[in-house]
């Protein structure tokens, strides 16, 4: 297949993407089209249907893999489609990891290096509640694995959240190998926690989108809630150290204009939210210089508050 990221102008492209979006709408002149949203592992295109009522154009709906025919053309400097014809696919035409972005790195690889991290959680309260859901739910290691940990920014893609996580991980284990105010086993049981509840926040891929808890409640609030029903099924659990782990998770985003309902008041809050910060916008930047080669300045960026390049060397 021709993946996005490697069409040009004037290419002539019959293959099967992903249709990511559909809206039907009307030219000035009253005239029906529709708008299509393609998708695939490097990216999206815009594809217009000019003559959707023609022989050519099966039915098809969101979230179908489509065969589109089609031109490409370059519509205000972006490359778009338009599209000829449609035919809806059928199993085994199509590979689905193809139409979704995903982690470069080895999902079991990455989560071995996870588990050796439980493995060395010394406290038995707090390894069994990451052992409730990272050793024993084979569901929820399942959807872990494939997740993402952002609809967009940073870690966009399927395994996001494990290669997120880890990273988090990793830096905090140099927090606390060098800083010994920190309690390690908090930290590393805080670190490995502290995004599961965007396994609920976020669907599946292809959609990868907020659902309804997502925009209710959010994350940090579902992944409070997921450390209850962890520590719930642990007898003699310590209250006050429950507590302290459910703060860091709630404190994880650092200011309350950031999404924490509380700023960080342990020191094992303000390690991992230094962890969680600079995992994010370091991936922020590799994904915005992907593909970027030379020293041109790439425009003003709101999440940095300033214009960005690559350096000289």
């Amino acid at each position: 297949m021709m993946y996005i990221k490697d069409l040009h102008e004037r290419d002539i492209i019959r293959g099967v993407y992903l249709c990511k979006g559909k809206r039907s709408a009307e030219t000035r002149n009253g005239k029906p089209y529709d708008n299509v949203l393609l998708q695939d592992k490097t990216g999206t295109l815009d594809g217009k249907v000019w003559d959707p009522n023609s022989q050519g154009i099966a039915d098809y709906d969101e979230k179908d893999f489509i065969e589109v025919y089609g031109e490409v053309i370059n519509y205000n400097n972006n490359l778009q489609i338009n599209i000829k014809q449609i035919r809806k696919a059928e199993e085994g035409e199509y590979n689905p990891a193809d139409y979704m972005p995903t982690t470069e790195k080895s999902v079991d690889k990455m989560y071995q290096e996870l588990y050796a991290y439980i493995q060395d959680i010394s406290n038995p309260y707090l390894r069994q509640t990451v052992e409730f859901y990272f050793v024993k739910d084979e569901q929820f290691i399942r959807r872990f694995k494939e997740h993402s940990a952002a609809k967009t920014v940073h870690h966009g893609f399927s395994g996001g959240l494990l290669e997120h996580t880890l990273s988090v991980v990793r830096m905090c284990k140099y927090f606390a190998d060098n800083y010994s105010i920190l309690n390690k086993d908090l930290l590393y049981t805080a670190a490995i926690c502290h995004d599961i509840g965007k396994t609920k926040e976020l669907s599946s891929f292809p959609d990868n989108d907020y659902t309804d808890d997502g925009q209710l409640l959010g994350h940090i609030v579902m992944g409070v809630e997921m450390i209850t029903e962890a520590v719930r099924s642990i007898p003699g659990y310590p209250e006050k150290l429950a507590s302290e782990l459910k703060h860091c998770i709630v404190a994880h985003h650092g200011e309350l204009e950031y999404g924490s309902p509380k700023k960080p008041a342990l020191a094992e809050a303000v390690a991992l939210n230094l962890a969680d910060n600079a995992d994010a916008r370091l991936q922020t930047l590799t994904e915005l210089f992907k593909d970027k080669t030379g020293t041109d300045w790439l425009g003003f960026n709101r999440l940095f508050e300033s214009n960005m390049r690559r350096t000289s060397i």
